[in-house]
This record gives C-alpha cells, sequence and structure tokens, in this order.
C-alpha cells in the first residue's frame, strides 16, 4: 500500500472550522474593526423605538378616555399620565426586544428593518440601559397615577406589565419564543390598557370599555402576527416558534384577516348606544386592503407596508370609535 505523502498528510491534520467560528469572523459587529459597522445614529436610534408600533400605545387611552367623557369623568392629568405609561413601555419593550433578540443571535438574519444590536451598531448593554430607562420612566408615570388616585393595588398591575414586556423576547424561556406573544399583546394592549385608562378616571369598568378593549386587542395581536409572518422563516431557522411558525404561512394569514374582521363585530354594540358608531366602519378602507395584501404577500416589503397600514387601522378605528363615544 502506498504510503500517504506529507501534502495529503497536513490536509487531514487541518481541523474543519465551525459555523460559529466562521460567524464570528464574518459578523462584522464582532469583527473588532472600527469601519466594518457604522456606529448607531440619532435616526438609529428614534428607528429603534419603532415609532410605528406607538400606535398600540395611543389608541387604548383615546377609547378609555372616551368612555369617561361619556361617564363625565373624564381627567387629562390621568389620560396625560396613562398615555406616558402606554408610550414609555412601549418603546421600552422595544428596546428590550432589540437588545434580548440581538445578544441571542436571532436577529442574524432578520428580514425587516436593521436592529441596534443585532447589527452591531450599539453595544448590547447601551441598548439594554436604554430598554430599562424607558421601563422606570414607565414606573414613574404609573406611580404618579397610583398617588393621584391612591388605588395602591396598580402596583401590582404595572409591575406585571413590565415583567410581560420583558419577558416577551427576554430571560432564559421568553414566551415569545413559544407562540404566546399574541395573546400577551391582546390582554396588555387591548382589555388592560382600555379597562384601566377608563377605570383610574371613573372608579368603574364599564361593559363598554371591556368591548373597546377586546376590539383594540384583537388589532394589537394582528400586527404582531403579521409582524411574525415577514419573519416565518427566518424564526423557524433560529428555533422562535412563534404562532406563524406553529401554524404555517397560509393558516397564519387566515388567522390574521379574521382577527382584523372580529373588531368590527364588536361594533353591533355600540350601533344602539351612540349615532355615530358607524364612523369606525370607514377603517375597513384600510383593513380590506390589508387583508389583500398580506394573504396575496409574497415578499417581506409587502408584509412590512400590511404591518404599517394595520398599525394605522388601530389608530383610525381608536380616533373614530371614540370621537362617536366621547361626543
Amino acid at each position: 500500500m502506498a504510503k500517504s505523502t506529507p501534502k495529503k498528510r497536513a490536509a487531514k491534520a487541518v481541523p474543519r472550522k465551525s459555523a460559529a467560528s466562521t460567524r464570528r469572523k464574518t459578523d462584522p459587529s464582532r469583527s473588532g474593526n472600527p469601519a466594518a459597522v457604522r456606529p448607531a445614529t440619532a435616526r438609529d436610534w428614534v428607528g429603534g423605538a419603532r415609532p410605528r408600533t406607538l400606535t398600540l400605545a395611543l389608541a387604548p387611552v383615546i377609547l378609555g378616555s372616551a368612555v369617561a367623557r361619556w361617564f363625565s369623568a373624564f381627567d387629562p392629568v390621568l389620560a396625560g399620565l396613562a398615555l406616558a405609561v402606554a408610550v414609555f413601555l412601549q418603546v421600552g419593550v422595544n428596546y428590550a426586544n432589540d437588545y434580548s433578540d440581538g445578544v441571542r443571535g436571532t436577529d442574524a438574519v432578520r428580514v425587516g428593518p436593521s436592529r441596534l444590536t443585532g447589527s452591531g451598531a450599539a453595544k448590547p448593554r447601551t441598548v439594554l440601559t436604554v430598554a430599562l430607562v424607558f421601563f422606570g420612566l414607565a414606573a414613574a408615570a404609573g406611580l404618579a397615577i397610583v398617588v393621584l388616585t391612591q388605588l395602591w393595588w396598580l402596583i401590582a398591575v404595572g409591575a406585571v406589565a413590565i415583567v410581560a414586556a420583558w419577558f416577551y423576547t427576554g430571560g432564559k424561556r421568553p414566551y415569545g419564543y413559544a407562540g404566546l406573544g399574541e395573546l400577551v399583546a391582546f390582554v396588555f394592549f387591548g382589555p388592560v390598557a382600555v379597562v384601566g385608562t377608563t377605570f383610574i378616571q371613573t372608579g368603574t369598568a364599564p361593559l363598554e370599555s371591556w368591548i373597546a378593549g377586546v376590539q383594540l386587542g384583537l388589532f394589537a395581536a394582528a400586527i404582531l402576527l403579521v409582524n411574525n409572518i415577514r419573519d416565518i422563516d427566518q424564526d423557524a431557522q433560529v428555533g422562535k416558534r412563534t404562532l406563524a411558525v406553529r401554524f404555517g404561512s397560509v393558516r397564519s394569514r387566515i388567522v390574521f384577516v379574521v382577527l382584523l374582521a372580529l373588531p368590527f363585530a364588536g361594533l353591533a354594540w355600540f350601533l344602539f348606544l351612540f349615532p355615530a358608531a358607524p364612523l369606525a366602519f370607514f377603517t375597513l378602507l384600510i383593513t380590506l386592503p390589508v387583508s389583500l395584501i398580506v394573504v396575496t404577500a409574497r415578499t417581506p416589503r409587502e408584509l412590512i407596508l400590511a404591518l404599517q397600514l394595520t398599525s394605522l387601522a388601530a389608530l383610525v378605528f381608536a380616533a373614530a370609535l371614540g370621537a362617536a363615544i366621547a361626543f
């Protein structure tokens, strides 16, 4: 048998590079080359707050305050503080998601807008600090509400909201990775936010607030679902088992259409009480095209447009129904 040549023996001795090693060398955020990644600008940080998602914070406060005004109990200070809690919490969770997904490597195959942590444009610790600052601001606004209303048990509600915001993608077992994100979004951006806004002003939780809360919760779930439909293939690759990954593309799109349709069924209750309630049906001018886009979409760009329009639809729906209730 012929002996191996030195060249062949040398080739056998070369170890294979691991995938992790390859990522470390090709990922510009790990390269150590200062010019490889452009540092985050003010515009990047504003984008990291994801301003288009803030409709999820504004819409519940509009409807909750509209019901309070119907009860002749509207308090602009408490309404403003409720809005501050909602906005700060939403921005905080957006930065927290950026941090958690970035350090996990989930954003390495992202197809949507670039993230601060995943792109290497900002240090993970800096993004985490910004997230915690906004959570702190939300807590401060919440404590102001507690002091003004003397409803001390609201501290527990606020604490649960912050914990839910963090563990969406944070912690060892984030519920967003288990397909529960849409359910939690429904609860906190729907009934909790709307009923809570009404309650701190009126001291009651009327049926109108609960129905409106369910309607906006459905919009919130739809917004998160279409976002996850966009990332379905990439999330599956990294083991992120969102609802879209669990259901698959076709069924997820059907569920999205159902989520957008159900809020209009809930308008039946308001039609008997408020003559201007049919104004909310004008939101169909947005939701019908959005449903068509999502059903037929083949590219991430189309689904990003659908996400933006769904956020707008939630705000238009809340403004129209809120005006009908308040005036």
